[in-house]
């Protein structure tokens, strides 16, 4: 099959109907090309939402509470449920054994913040010591809020970069006091977020000193937790659903809500978010391969038209061939070769060059959820197994029908 004969033959036939050869090299080339850059732009958009979902902890609940939507036990509809610290408390104690980090959050939407000439409104958050780990927060220097802190209601607070870089520009901000409503802060720490700037224009003090100095009491507005790890994606998603029914069950019962009111509590639970996320990306995955392939098979039809025309035209040559004593297989191999030859130069051209705009064109077109747009090895070396397949099957029936022709009717061909 891979005679030097053979080969030439085979350019000869190429050279002698270059433009037919071009543009149906051309549809091949294009199917694979859009199949990689399809398949690319779905690894990019995988890629940056999943980076999205790293800037927190993996496995975190986000718990907060909000209006009643309906009567219950007397209640009437409207009222805003706060959360108190003894709902925390409750939760924390209970499932100690399955929580990995834990806190609860006071918060101040907006609260102004001073250094000597500089000011700025930030988000002030009271929390506790575990929620560095569930927002993945770095320290740039000194350090995080500790038990220490909690307990003894210090007045010390760590900035986010940013708010850091606004107030302090380039000195050390650490071991310096702020102004929060008139009351001095030292400043203990600062950290870095992976959810970048947004993420850094948060400054964070004891939960115990918030509540005490900006008069919140006993209330929280959130509550985040993550469990424990588990062996499989499966089972960490099941023990989330769990926790998340139980503990949702523990708040409508405390505060007199009814079990089918779905806006008095809201509960976050990133590992379903990701489900979602891997679920949606698998249908986009096989949307695009679907669109891929369906433009491969245009291809290969195409080819499969120009080598009957091919065999048409070759009738003759064919009768002669069999009336020497060519065999009907090395007639069907002569045809296959050349289909196999046509569609896999085209569908390497088609790689390539989607794999060349993909590496150069890809970080042009980073966004928040779009990152590396690419395609892995494995995703190569299928692309290149379709090749030859395709090939052989736009050769296919056009090699059958040459190896049907009788020589006595071929050499009768005009």
């Amino acid at each position: 099959m891979f005679d030097i004969e053979r080969w030439q033959e085979i350019f000869d036939t190429i050279s002698k109907n270059k433009l037919r050869t071009f543009l149906t090299g051309l549809s091949v080339a294009s199917g694979i090309f859009i199949l990689v850059i399809l398949l690319g732009i779905g690894q990019g958009m995988s890629n940056g939402i999943s980076s999205e979902f790293e800037s927190d902890a993996a496995n975190i609940l986000y718990i907060w509470t909000g209006r009643t939507s309906k009567e219950h036990k007397g209640m009437n509809p409207g009222r805003m449920i706060t959360m108190k610290n003894d709902d925390y408390n409750h939760i924390a104690r209970k499932y100690e054994d399955e929580l990995e980090y834990k806190s609860s959050i006071f918060r101040l939407w907006s609260g102004l913040i001073n250094y000597g000439k500089e000011s700025g409104s930030f988000r002030i958050e009271g929390v506790y010591p575990d929620y560095q780990f569930l927002e993945n927060a770095s320290m740039v220097s000194g350090r995080y809020l500790n038990h220490n802190d909690h307990q003894n209601y210090e007045k010390v607070v760590v900035l986010g970069n940013k708010v850091k870089n606004d107030l302090f520009k380039n000195k050390e901000a650490v071991g310096e006091y702020v102004q929060i409503s008139d009351i001095n802060f030292k400043v203990i720490g600062v950290f870095s977020d992976p959810g970048g700037e947004r993420e850094e224009t948060r400054v964070f003090l004891p939960l115990t000193t918030a509540q005490r100095v900006f008069s919140g009491g006993n209330t929280i507005r959130n509550m985040s937790f993550t469990l424990q790890k588990q062996e499989s994606f499966e089972a960490a998603l099941a023990a989330s659903e769990v926790f998340s029914a139980e503990v949702e069950s523990f708040l409508k019962e405390q505060h007199t809500i009814s079990p089918d009111d779905n806006s008095a509590v809201i509960i976050n639970n990133s590992l379903e978010n990701a489900k979602r996320f891997y679920d949606l990306m698998d249908m986009i995955r096989y949307f695009f391969w679907g669109v891929g392939i369906c433009t491969i098979i245009a291809g290969v039809v195409g080819v499969s038209n120009i080598m009957l025309i091919i065999v048409k035209e070759r009738t003759k040559e064919i009768g002669v061939r069999k009336a020497l004593g060519a065999q009907p297989l090395s007639i069907i191999l002569m045809v296959l070769h050349e289909s196999i030859f046509v569609t896999t130069i085209a569908g390497f051209v088609g790689l390539i060059s989607s794999l060349a705009l993909l590496e150069f064109v890809g970080p042009l077109i980073e966004t928040n959820y779009i990152a590396n747009p690419s395609i892995d090895f494995g995703v190569a070396v299928t692309t290149v197994f379709i090749l030859v397949v395709a090939g052989a099957i736009a050769g296919f029936f056009p090699a059958w029908r040459a190896a049907r022709i009788k020589p006595i009717i071929a050499l009768r061909d005009e």
